[in-house]
């Protein structure tokens, strides 16, 4: 099995969450861990792809909120292109490729909005097959870190993406 792991990360936090699907799958799947800077726009010849960003606005992030964090000083990395312009880019696929997303967002206070739940819009769109409902994982303020436990609830999410479309409670 070959997965495709694409993922955003301002703060590092979405990169630690992505680390950890990757590392909970690689026993049992090849798997390619990549940023949206360097991720292809062609996917065919994978057998899953999960695409992680931070919720940003209420949904994927986009230049300009990236150029706001960057100016806070706040941001570790700012991508050139973030999962908006890379599903922008993502060439469809012919045949129904299935299809994971997550993100993450302040824990506190609660706002609505989730770059998952654009995301998974965005795949379906493209003719990916994208059954699994999208989840977040929740960081302490907007630079983080994770919410303690939010790392095990990652690799449990991954390691049920392979046996069904279960996500672990928040």
């Amino acid at each position: 099995m070959r997965i495709l792991i694409v993922y955003e990360s301002l703060w590092g936090n979405t990169k630690k969450v992505a680390e950890t699907v990757s590392q909970a799958l690689e026993s049992t799947a090849t798997v390619n861990f990549v940023d949206t800077d360097s991720a292809p726009n062609v996917v065919e010849g994978y057998d899953l792809v999960i695409v992680g960003g931070p919720t940003h606005a209420f949904s994927m992030s986009r230049k300009s909120t990236r150029d706001a964090a960057k100016q806070q000083d706040a941001a570790v990395h700012v991508p050139q292109r973030g999962i908006r312009e890379w599903l922008d880019d993502l060439t469809p696929v012919e045949t129904p490729i299935p299809a994971a997303t997550f993100d993450t967002r302040v824990d506190s206070p609660r706002m609505p909005g989730s770059a998952a739940k654009a995301a998974r819009h965005e795949l379906r769109s493209r003719g990916f097959d994208v059954d699994s409902k999208p989840v977040t994982f929740r960081v302490v303020g907007y630079q983080g870190p994770l919410v303690d436990g939010e790392l095990e609830r990652a690799a449990t999410w991954a390691r049920n993406l392979l046996n069904g479309p279960a996500a672990p409670p928040l």
